[in-house]
Protein backbone atom coordinates (compact mmCIF):
# COMPACT_ATOMS: atom_id res chain seq x y z
CA UNK A 1 0.00 0.00 0.00
CA UNK A 2 1.07 3.25 -1.06
CA UNK A 3 1.28 5.97 1.42
CA UNK A 4 -0.57 9.53 0.64
CA UNK A 5 2.43 11.68 0.03
CA UNK A 6 3.96 9.47 -2.62
CA UNK A 7 0.80 9.63 -3.98
CA UNK A 8 1.06 13.04 -3.66
CA UNK A 9 4.11 13.61 -5.26
CA UNK A 10 3.26 11.05 -8.33
CA UNK A 11 -0.07 13.33 -9.26
CA UNK A 12 1.96 16.84 -8.45
CA UNK A 13 4.56 14.91 -11.65
CA UNK A 14 1.68 13.47 -14.06
CA UNK A 15 0.67 17.58 -14.01
CA UNK A 16 4.23 18.55 -14.62
CA UNK A 17 4.96 16.09 -16.74
CA UNK A 18 1.51 17.09 -19.08
CA UNK A 19 2.94 20.51 -19.07
CA UNK A 20 6.24 19.09 -20.13
CA UNK A 21 4.38 17.31 -22.93
CA UNK A 22 2.26 20.25 -23.76
CA UNK A 23 5.96 22.57 -24.47
CA UNK A 24 7.35 19.79 -26.33
CA UNK A 25 4.39 19.27 -28.82
CA UNK A 26 4.00 23.55 -29.25
CA UNK A 27 7.77 23.15 -29.89
CA UNK A 28 7.11 20.64 -32.30
CA UNK A 29 4.47 22.32 -33.60
CA UNK A 30 6.73 25.14 -34.91
CA UNK A 31 9.66 23.55 -36.42
CA UNK A 32 9.16 25.71 -39.19
CA UNK A 33 7.71 28.98 -37.82
CA UNK A 34 10.45 31.67 -38.79
CA UNK A 35 12.50 33.45 -35.61
CA UNK A 36 10.41 30.84 -32.80
CA UNK A 37 12.26 30.00 -29.88
CA UNK A 38 11.92 26.62 -28.39
CA UNK A 39 10.68 26.38 -24.73
CA UNK A 40 11.75 24.16 -21.94
CA UNK A 41 9.82 22.62 -19.07
CA UNK A 42 12.66 22.50 -16.11
CA UNK A 43 11.31 20.63 -13.09
CA UNK A 44 11.80 21.58 -9.53
CA UNK A 45 11.29 20.51 -6.07
CA UNK A 46 9.07 23.03 -3.85
CA UNK A 47 8.97 23.44 -0.55
CA UNK A 48 6.32 20.38 0.68
CA UNK A 49 5.95 17.26 -1.54
CA UNK A 50 5.77 17.03 -5.66
CA UNK A 51 7.26 19.08 -8.39
CA UNK A 52 6.88 22.20 -9.93
CA UNK A 53 7.14 23.31 -13.19
CA UNK A 54 9.04 26.48 -14.44
CA UNK A 55 8.81 26.99 -18.33
CA UNK A 56 11.79 29.39 -20.06
CA UNK A 57 12.18 29.77 -23.44
CA UNK A 58 16.02 29.15 -25.08
CA UNK A 59 17.78 31.83 -26.65
CA UNK A 60 19.95 30.27 -28.53
CA UNK A 61 19.32 31.45 -31.97
CA UNK A 62 18.06 29.73 -35.34
CA UNK A 63 20.22 29.24 -38.26
CA UNK A 64 20.05 32.28 -41.05
CA UNK A 65 18.18 31.93 -44.36
CA UNK A 66 19.00 32.61 -47.25
CA UNK A 67 16.55 35.92 -47.42
CA UNK A 68 17.94 37.02 -44.19
CA UNK A 69 15.01 35.51 -42.22
CA UNK A 70 16.19 33.55 -38.92
CA UNK A 71 14.43 30.06 -38.76
CA UNK A 72 13.37 28.42 -35.35
CA UNK A 73 16.03 26.96 -32.97
CA UNK A 74 13.60 23.71 -32.29
CA UNK A 75 15.76 20.90 -32.54
CA UNK A 76 12.85 17.83 -33.66
CA UNK A 77 15.60 14.65 -32.48
CA UNK A 78 15.89 16.27 -29.50
CA UNK A 79 12.21 17.08 -29.14
CA UNK A 80 11.16 13.55 -29.54
CA UNK A 81 13.41 12.26 -27.75
CA UNK A 82 11.55 14.37 -24.91
CA UNK A 83 8.69 13.03 -25.99
CA UNK A 84 9.69 9.79 -25.58
CA UNK A 85 11.19 10.76 -21.85
CA UNK A 86 8.26 12.10 -21.25
CA UNK A 87 5.48 9.19 -22.27
CA UNK A 88 8.06 6.68 -19.75
CA UNK A 89 8.10 8.99 -16.93
CA UNK A 90 3.88 9.41 -16.92
CA UNK A 91 4.14 5.77 -17.04
CA UNK A 92 6.25 5.57 -14.43
CA UNK A 93 3.96 7.66 -12.20
CA UNK A 94 0.70 6.13 -12.93
CA UNK A 95 2.56 2.83 -11.85
CA UNK A 96 2.97 4.54 -8.65
CA UNK A 97 -0.71 6.12 -7.76
CA UNK A 98 -1.74 2.13 -8.95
Amino acid sequence: MIEAPAAQIAVSALKALEKKADVTANNIANVNTDEFKASRALFETGEGPGVSVTITEEDTPGTTQPDGSESSNVNLPVELVNLITTQHSYSANTRVIE
